[in-house]
């Protein structure tokens, strides 16, 4: 019996773990000079994080789960794009997100755009290679949907 408890502890510590080693970026410019160097396109997540409902399901069913911890490490670089309605958010955070939301034609909540970027003399280009948003069936049925996205890249 302590044994299984063990196990079961330690099996959820690795999770908790494995889903905080994610760094998500809330600086667009920043994470391009990051998937640049490194060769990733962004995952970019539009979210409103403190009222969206189907944000918050898809935050527990996959983007916290070990399987998409590991599959992001590999492929992308985490860009959180977040439009909340009673968490402050720094000026410059806002502005920054009000403009890709307008660029990006988002009218929903949650979108992820998966995108190349550059930054050349301080203008932000973008080339789209595909976005979706919540996919029912948890994280193999959501990474099957980002993995044929990456495939066009």
């Amino acid at each position: 019996m302590k044994k299984l408890i063990l196990l079961f502890v330690l099996f959820f510590g690795m999770q908790a773990v494995q889903s905080q080693e994610l760094k998500w970026h809330t600086n667009v410019k920043e994470a391009i000079s990051i998937g640049n160097k490194e060769h990733k396109p962004l995952m970019m997540f539009f979210t409103g994080s403190d009222w969206c409902g189907w944000c918050i399901r898809l935050q527990k069913e996959v983007l916290l789960t070990p399987e998409f911890a590991k599959w992001a490490s590999d492929n992308v670089i985490l860009v959180e794009l977040d439009y909340p309605r009673r968490t402050p958010q720094a000026p410059e955070v806002k502005k920054q997100n009000d403009e890709l939301q307008q660029a990006f034609g988002i009218q929903g909540f949650p979108t992820i755009y998966f995108a190349n970027g550059t930054d050349a003399d301080g203008k932000v280009n973008f080339e789209g290679l595909g976005n979706t948003g919540y996919v029912a069936g948890g994280p193999v049925a959501w990474l099957a949907v980002a993995n044929q996205i990456l495939k066009k890249k």
